[in-house]
């Protein structure tokens, strides 16, 4: 598959050209959305949505238990289906416990201590209460946990990824961008969840539903699997009538999301953007002179991408600070001529009515 026809399908997959009706049914149709800078991770799932939804509407499906924010792969933040929370935890929760164990040895979070905080924590946050992550970081230090020095917060994703709590309603911010959530106990909070017959099967069909065409090399970087496992789920795959093998060990959906002719050409997205990060190879998308650009960076960071028809053409940025989220995007583009001023204003434009609203 030629380069264009590659971008054309991904982007169709990503449904950043083939909208889906709303932003719970773009959230179910990518499964997991990369969402540590959590508005960013709203702002995938309201740009890959018809009717323009806001960030208070995507807001309200936290709060309704739609969705949930959790450590479902990479030991990075995720916006998943609340109904897809367990299943997906039990293809990728031990093998990131299993790398986040020398951390928790330096940390001097043994069994004891983490059973402590299991403890604890969950009667903190039984029938119903919910918790910021400052607030754990309390009950914690009643315990006599110190949660400094990260201590905190590697208590609270052990418990998240052996799917005990995961972060829930949005907590409202006066004058600005919502950032916090309410840590929930997910037997709690969750009301029903999918129980596919094989998990990791299930897992690598809906990646490619949402992400491709890809290979199992691409999902064993996004799931965080060794390439063992990755390759075992598309061979568990093989009789699911929802993908095809098509070329060179890559896997397409075999239903395309419907192309929206209206669609625009230039898109902004925001940092950690599934369409550039979930494949081994970005040059697909990011000419290879611009990746630095992007990143991931010496922080870990990756900048907010423009592109045009595909291609990564710019960054942009934007401060989410209380009293600073009307202020206007502002562009940079790395691109020269790759589009023009009143395309890159109109995405910047549907990003802002998102953000404000």
């Amino acid at each position: 598959m030629d380069l264009p026809s590659l971008r054309a399908a991904r982007l169709r997959s990503h449904r950043l050209t083939a909208p889906a009706r709303s932003a719970a049914d773009a959230a179910r149709h990518m499964l997991a959305v990369q969402a540590q800078d959590f508005w960013a991770g709203r702002w995938a799932l309201a740009a890959r949505a018809t009717g323009s939804p806001t960030l208070r509407a995507v807001d309200r499906l936290f709060n309704r238990g739609v969705l949930v924010r959790a450590w479902t792969q990479r030991g990075t933040l995720h916006i998943v289906p609340a109904e897809d929370l367990a299943w997906t935890l039990s293809v990728t929760g031990e093998r990131q416990l299993h790398m986040a164990a020398p951390r928790y040895r330096e940390l001097g979070l043994g069994a004891d201590e983490l059973a402590t905080c299991e403890r604890v924590i969950q009667g903190a946050l039984s029938g119903g209460n919910g918790l910021t992550r400052l607030e754990l970081f309390d009950v914690l230090q009643k315990a006599g946990i110190e949660p400094s020095g990260q201590r905190g917060l590697f208590a609270v994703q052990n418990l998240a990824l052996r799917g005990i709590i995961c972060q829930g309603p949005v907590v409202p911010r006066a004058g600005g961008v919502s950032r916090d959530q309410l840590f929930v106990l997910t037997e709690e909070h969750i009301a029903e969840s999918a129980v596919p017959s094989d998990p990791i099967a299930e897992m690598f069909v809906r990646y490619i539903i949402g992400h491709g065409p890809a290979t199992a090399e691409d999902f064993a970087w996004w799931a965080g699997l060794t390439l063992g496992a990755a390759r075992a789920g598309a061979a568990a795959s093989a009789t699911d009538a929802r993908i095809r093998l098509i070329e060179d060990g890559a896997f397409v959906a075999r239903s395309m999301p419907r192309r929206n002719a209206a669609a625009p050409a230039v898109v902004a997205l925001g940092s950690f953007e599934e369409y550039y990060i979930s494949y081994t190879d970005r040059t697909v998308a990011c000419p290879a002179e611009l990746l630095a650009a992007i990143g991931p960076g010496k922080n870990g960071m990756v900048r907010p991408i423009l592109l045009s028809d595909g291609v990564v053409i710019g960054t942009w940025r934007h401060s989410t600070a209380v009293g600073r989220h009307t202020d206007d995007a502002v562009p940079e583009l790395l691109t020269e001529g790759a589009a023009n001023d009143a395309d890159v204003a109109a995405a910047l434009d549907r990003y802002a009515a998102f953000i404000a609203g």
